[in-house]
């Protein structure tokens, strides 16, 4: 983890990136961690989740159910799971992006695989820079992948610009649980389980450790709808679901 000062009163932010090293960025170190875990992600994904996962992708999505987007975009889309999702809204187009191409070619084979690779296209692209036109989405989902941006309020402000006017955003994350017993159980899987199993079938040492870390320094629950609401988002809510192992957050533009 490492440590810059920002500002003239010298306020902390700490800066959690996959493999610390200090001459790379933790977009840069992202997407290679991304790079490196790709052919195992999925299973490993649904493996260390429980399949709990998807059951939390279903939520989010039908948050979705009233606006009817037609034009939806999956940012941080990794293998595409989210925008496999949100198929059964019927939408005309999902554009899944993603700055990893490991990761998007693994996520290409399986669009082929479902037959959905007409409608699902799968892009290399940075959420900062969205290399899309303004108000060109009805909808736009993240799933875990906010707390992976190099600069988080550069990111949503990018997000917003390419939504329509009341549009909507969602988001699903990982959260901290703060009720006995999920906090104590949770906080033993996510800092012993998930990196003693990620390193082994990962093969990678750093990114199931990164998770917990990463998860812990996110500014969670109603810090982070303070910040969607300052960069713009209206009607912004957060919702707890596994009892606050991850929360939906949505926002209007």
């Amino acid at each position: 983890m490492a440590t810059r000062w920002l500002g003239k009163n010298m306020t902390e932010e700490k800066v959690v990136k996959p493999y610390n090293n200090e001459s790379s960025s933790k977009k840069e170190e992202v997407a290679e961690m991304f790079n490196n875990i790709s052919k195992r992600y999925d299973f490993l994904n649904h493996f260390l989740s429980l399949g709990i996962d998807k059951l939390w992708r279903k939520k989010a999505i039908r948050q979705l159910n009233a606006l009817k987007p037609k034009k939806i975009l999956d940012i941080a889309t990794g293998t595409g799971d989210f925008a496999i999702a949100a198929l059964k809204l019927k939408p005309n187009e999902v554009i899944g992006v993603d700055i990893s191409q490991g990761m998007l070619d693994v996520g290409k084979e399986k669009m082929k695989k479902k037959g959905v690779d007409n409608i699902v296209r799968m892009e290399l692209g940075d959420s900062e820079e969205l290399p899309f036109d303004d108000n060109y989405f009805d909808a736009l989902t993240v799933g875990f992948g906010v707390r992976n941006y190099e600069n988080l309020e550069k990111g949503l402000t990018d997000m917003l610009r390419v939504l329509r006017p009341e549009g909507k955003a969602i988001i699903l994350e990982f959260s901290k649980p703060k009720k006995f017993p999920v906090k104590q159980l949770f906080g033993f899987y996510s800092k012993r389980m998930i990196p003693f199993f990620g390193k082994r079938i990962s093969k990678d040492s750093r990114a199931y450790t990164y998770l917990p870390e990463s998860v812990e320094a996110f500014p969670e629950g109603q810090a982070f709808v303070d910040i969607m609401s300052k960069i713009g988002y209206k009607q912004v809510e957060a919702r707890l679901v596994s009892g606050g192992i991850a929360t939906i957050y949505s926002g209007v533009k």
